[in-house]
């Protein structure tokens, strides 16, 4: 990453050289839902390790859609897969969460300062949130008390281009470095694809996942069934939205509470009489 930058003239790098020398080394946690042989995983890593040590704990195979999910009636298995100063890779044979969990609990000498996880393939914006396992991945690193990001990229391609996101994940990672997060609040970042014109932040748009099964016949003449969705936008073209600024090629971030109360039907049932 720093020799991408580097190569690029960029004057961010050696603004981030300083930076880093300035700041003792964290430990930062990554994970991710698409495995632990998925490109985005190793581009991020890339560039976390120009912050601090990193641990990889990824799961062996993708687990896209699992969400918070957790193993309860299997046991985990964690296997070291590459180890050298500074970094150390483990793949997990759980989801995202069961990463998250088993890294923090047996894996790691201490707490990290920081979880990561993506880049994911693909978007997790809008309503995608409540089913990403990237963003299960980091709610659940949010509700150990350390600061963590979910990052995605608006290409679902196996060998996506990650160039151009890999600047925007150092330029989020810093500022959550500087500010930090408040308690049980996590970042959902989503990177469009292509050409970038700027970073907002944004709320989560309203919509949904239109579920269209597709009843499918295999070859032994045996009936099942297919996800063959797509997404409703309730609010195109709104701005202050994360859609609205991945249309307009701009990163999104959205801050993601833990606590899903809704206080404003809250205080409208405090007067409900059961």
């Amino acid at each position: 990453m720093l020799l991408y930058l580097r190569n690029r003239k960029v004057e961010y790098a050696d603004e981030m050289n300083s930076f880093m020398e300035m700041k003792e080394r964290p430990l930062i946690f990554i994970t991710n839902d698409d495995g632990i042989e998925a490109k985005g995983l190793k581009e991020v890593a890339e560039v976390m390790r120009l912050f601090g040590d990193v641990v990889v704990v990824a799961p062996e195979m993708a687990m896209s859609g699992m969400s918070s999910a957790i193993s309860v009636e299997r046991p985990l298995r964690a296997t070291k897969v590459h180890e050298e100063e500074g970094y150390i890779a483990y793949k997990c044979s759980g989801t995202p969460v069961d990463c998250v969990k088993l890294g923090f609990n047996h894996l790691v000498e201490r707490l990290p300062d920081f979880v990561i996880s993506g880049i994911n393939h693909g978007a997790n914006s809008s309503i995608s949130v409540v089913y990403s396992g990237t963003m299960g991945a980091a709610i659940e690193g949010c509700l150990h008390g350390v600061p963590s990001i979910g990052f995605s990229l608006c290409d679902y391609a196996p060998d996506a281009d990650f160039s151009k996101a890999k600047m925007w994940v150092a330029r989020v990672f810093q500022s959550v470095f500087e500010k930090s997060l408040p308690p049980f609040v996590c970042l959902n970042v989503n990177i469009p694809k292509g050409n970038i014109e700027g970073i907002e932040v944004c709320r989560q748009a309203a919509g949904k996942w239109v579920e269209e099964l597709e009843k499918r016949t295999d070859p032994h003449q045996r009936e099942y069934y297919w996800l063959a969705g797509y997404f409703k936008n309730f609010e195109p073209d709104v701005e202050g939205t994360d859609m609205h600024a991945l249309d307009n090629q701009k990163v999104s971030v959205v801050p993601v509470n833990v606590d899903m109360t809704c206080r404003e039907t809250f205080m409208q049932m405090r007067d409900w009489q059961f």
